[in-house]
């Protein structure tokens, strides 16, 4: 597969803004985060409904309160999961989205129910895999940011959980996807896929290899844990890719190219953030389990 140096460069430009914006929202502080999140919630849930729409045309007979209920009751999650840093006033926001997931967990089925114009559990199974696939992942990557604590490394630095490992998540997708099409690209023989046939099984190893190497490499100078750094790079280079290739499944089903045209050369939001979508619960169970 000769290398695309247009393509490439219009990638590289869109992931070097998505860096950027990732950068900011992770540093100013845990409100431009939240936000920046919120935004990508919403954006993937908006993407995701039109896609199950041309998958499955009856979807679109859902009503008005289904439709947006769902993803309200997802952005709840995301406001249980956030800490105690997140606060209006004297009410946090975990609180905020514990009543309001309730309320939406007993309305959105009775009012379905009652209201619908054609009521089909597999619609309501739709959107329950949307809740998982999308918010979910996106709560738990709140949760993330929401930890407390330190990491230590074998120098005795000290780094905040909760800054470094959305980074270092970030970080890992952006150099696994880099790697992965460079090396794919020069030495790329094998099809790894029927979904994505672009994707060469030595590109996807040849990412995945140079990914936690480039990452452990960085940190080591940086004076952060490598053994962690390198395990959840691996992860996200592996779930990065199983992720890359759930959504381009999707779309294929559903007939299109992009999920969206937000980011040129990336497609839309699901197309841009699909490989954090499952790398993320991932990563979280491993911080839970292994680093907390």
């Amino acid at each position: 597969m000769a290398m695309n140096w247009q393509v490439f460069k219009t990638r590289a430009l869109t992931a070097l803004v998505f860096v950027a914006v990732m950068l900011a929202g992770l540093f100013w502080n845990e409100w431009s985060f939240f936000i920046l999140f919120s935004v990508i919630h919403w954006g993937c849930w908006i993407e995701y409904q039109k896609l199950v729409k041309r998958i499955d045309p009856s979807y679109a007979n859902i009503s008005s309160f289904h439709e947006y209920g769902v993803m309200l009751a997802g952005w709840s999650l995301m406001l249980y999961c956030a800490g105690d840093g997140y606060r209006v006033g004297n009410i946090s926001l975990h609180a905020i989205g514990l009543i309001a997931g309730l309320v939406f967990a007993f309305a959105l089925p009775i009012i379905e129910i009652l209201f619908s114009k054609q009521f089909n559990l597999k619609h309501i199974g739709y959107s329950a895999m949307g809740l998982l696939y999308i918010s979910l992942s996106w709560a738990l990557m709140i949760s993330i940011r929401s930890m407390d604590g330190l990491w230590i490394s074998g120098k005795g630095s000290h780094f905040e959980t909760g800054r470094i490992v959305p980074l270092v998540i970030i970080f890992s997708i952006w150099i696994n996807d880099t790697m992965a099409y460079i090396t794919g690209s020069f030495i790329g023989r094998t099809p790894f896929s029927k979904v994505s046939p672009k994707k060469t099984i030595e590109g996807t190893i040849g990412g995945a290899v140079l990914c936690v190497a480039v990452m452990g490499m960085l940190v080591y100078y940086m004076r952060l844990p490598v053994a962690h750094v390198c395990i959840i790079a691996g992860i996200a280079a592996i779930l990065g890719t199983a992720g890359d290739l759930l959504e381009s499944k999707l779309k294929r089903m559903a007939n299109v190219k992009d999920s969206g045209r937000i980011m040129p050369g990336h497609g839309g939001f699901l197309d841009r953030f699909d490989s954090l979508l499952l790398a993320t619960p991932v990563v979280w169970l491993y911080v839970m389990t292994i680093m907390k």
